[in-house]
């Protein structure tokens, strides 16, 4: 049949997947990898379990991470809440900005009721020309 060869292979390949392995399996394969006294013995336990060296030793630092985090002090006491923090933040960059805006006000008054316009030249004796904004 000339058809049967350009038909694909209906075998489907299997895809890898990484094996995952949980907290407390982790804790036993090391307690086991710590009985392992005798020479040869790891070797044939990370072989049997089809592990390796490298990740007991990644396997330990976490447990000694974990270990860390957990027998670290915790703070007492409630909570802080962080909308009320917010409210806090925002409360203080309000009173901040008023008292801008007061000073900018201060010095916006102090401008009009200034003597001499600011826009304006001194007229001299010699000056011919009008200038309408110094009248």
């Amino acid at each position: 049949m000339p058809g049967a060869a350009a038909r694909p292979d209906p075998e489907v390949v299997a895809v890898a997947r990484r094996r995952r392995v949980s907290a407390g399996e982790k804790r036993v394969l090391l307690a086991e990898a710590d009985r392992c006294k005798a020479a040869g013995t790891l070797g044939a336990f990370l072989r049997s379990k089809r592990i390796y060296s490298s990740m007991l030793s990644s396997w330990r630092k976490q447990l000694e991470a974990a270990d860390r985090v957990a027998l670290a002090p915790k703070k007492r006491g409630p909570k802080p809440d962080p909308s009320a923090r917010q409210i806090e933040q925002l409360n203080r960059d309000n009173a901040r900005l008023r008292r801008k805006l007061e000073r900018a006000e201060l010095i916006i008054e102090a401008q009009k009721n200034s003597v001499w316009p600011w826009g304006c030249r001194r007229r001299t004796t010699g000056a011919k020309r009008n200038d309408a904004r110094c009248r």
